[in-house]
């Protein structure tokens, strides 16, 4: 992979694509952590809050816990304080920046009010709903933005594809989060502790009831 695609991949999924030991230390460690009293890490006070509204806003609650309810919005502030690259930081907080200066000018309200779930939504499913030419011209504006942040040179960054970033990486690593949570992953996503049964020639869709297998092996 050239520097130039690296970079951008960088920008666009935030690294998050790391060992799963790494992953299930951070959720081990999210436990302990109630969220009622939580103070972030990485993200303000404001800013915590609202992703943690957003990670539910992505996946409610309905026969299975909402993200939240597995600390998913700790798991994503524990994350990004302890994984991600300076660069990715840098980033990351510049378009969550970019993403609630709308979310407050959307909803008429100053910071640090409290923004509603409804609120929320609305500049989210904005952020979230591009046409593939659009999808290909933010991520060729990411790439660039992020080369110029390697090399220590000031770009800047549109704020549509600011709001796409953190839109699109807030939706990848709350579904990352969910999926390696202790709850959803051993009690939802078929689970195989190690060892496991050993199944010769069965057909993986029977064995896993048709879901996808939980990183929690």
């Amino acid at each position: 992979m050239d520097r130039r695609k690296a970079l951008k991949n960088m920008g666009v999924a935030l690294g998050y694509t790391v060992a799963t030991p790494t992953l299930l230390n951070i959720m081990q460690s999210c436990k302990r952590e109630p969220s009622f009293d939580w103070v972030p890490d990485f993200f303000s006070l404001e800013e915590g809050r609202a992703i943690t509204q957003l990670v539910d806003i992505l996946i409610p609650e309905t026969d299975t816990p909402s993200a939240s309810d597995v600390q998913v919005h700790l798991f994503i502030d524990r994350f990004a304080a302890e994984v991600m690259a300076s660069e990715q930081q840098s980033f990351w907080k510049m378009v969550t920046k970019v993403f609630m200066d709308t979310a407050y000018e959307s909803a008429d309200k100053e910071i640090p009010d409290d923004l509603t779930n409804a609120e929320l939504e609305v500049v989210l499913a904005k952020a979230l709903k591009y046409t593939p030419e659009e999808k290909e011209a933010y991520d060729t504006l990411i790439e660039n933005y992020m080369v110029n942040l390697q090399d220590d040179k000031v770009g800047s960054l549109g704020n549509d594809a600011a709001r796409y970033a953190f839109a699109t990486n807030l939706r990848g690593i709350t579904i990352l989060g969910y999926k390696t949570s202790e709850y959803i992953g051993e009690r939802v996503l078929p689970y195989l502790p190690v060892p496991g049964t050993y199944v010769a020639c069965g057909d993986v869709n029977e064995l896993s009831e048709g879901k996808i297998w939980s990183p929690n092996r």
